[in-house]
């Protein structure tokens, strides 16, 4: 059989597919404030940008000792869920993108699995990627280490050089770099001027920085995988 000429397009979920990063970052400080903690918004974006739960709530007891309960992450996953079915979009431009996007393509996200496609269903993306939605827990380490990603490409029958990654946060971007994909940097979500995102992600040296979703089947064209 006859090597697919296009490479596999992994995309992150939250940021980069779905503009729920204000929405989550909004009821992790609440969760983060009813356990005493008190952070800016600007900061929980820079500390907690793209990490998974488990290594936030592992963060959050080295940083202040204090350890979340299953009360308050469980309490926390009920907001953002309602949050989600009420106000969750996908990303401006995704969907007229999606229209004529003709590439292996799968997610690779922090989120837990019921988070993802809950995402991916609510915003009417779904169908795009089923079944290849991988998440977080499926593998030991999240990002920034490079665990998702090879074993989202291993599970698609593509090498590492023959990946792109559309990321949003400096450990997603880490962890691209560090499975050996080529990756580019999304900087179009509505929280990117809150975070300070392009200038974060410019210090990282993606192999591309863009903030038009609709532009994405022209740079990949334009870049060699």
């Amino acid at each position: 059989m006859a090597e697919n000429p296009s490479p596999l397009i992994i995309f992150d979920c939250d940021g980069v597919l779905v503009d729920s990063e204000p929405i989550s970052f909004a009821v992790l400080r609440d969760t983060l404030t009813s356990a005493g903690v008190e952070l800016s918004e600007s900061r929980a974006y820079r500390q907690f940008l793209g990490k998974s739960m488990a290594s936030i709530t592992r963060m959050i007891a080295d940083e202040f000792s204090i350890s979340l309960s299953e009360e308050h992450i469980e309490d926390m996953r009920t907001q953002l869920f309602a949050r989600f079915q009420a106000e969750l979009q996908p990303v401006a431009g995704i969907v007229e993108m999606f229209g004529d996007f003709d590439r292996p393509r799968c997610v690779a996200s922090s989120s837990q699995m019921e988070r993802i496609r809950l995402s991916l269903t609510k915003t009417g993306l779904i169908d795009y990627f089923e079944p290849n939605i991988f998440s977080a827990t499926m593998v030991k380490r999240g990002k920034p280490e490079p665990d998702l990603f090879l074993h989202a490409a291993a599970t698609m029958g593509f090498p590492p050089s023959r990946c792109i990654v559309i990321e949003d946060s400096p450990a997603g971007i880490q962890a691209a770099h560090s499975a050996g994909m080529k990756v580019f940097a999304f900087t179009g979500g509505s929280h990117a001027t809150i975070s300070n995102l392009r200038e974060i992600v410019e210090g990282l040296q993606p192999t591309l920085i863009f903030d038009d979703m609709k532009a994405l089947p022209g740079l990949i064209n334009a870049v060699k995988a």
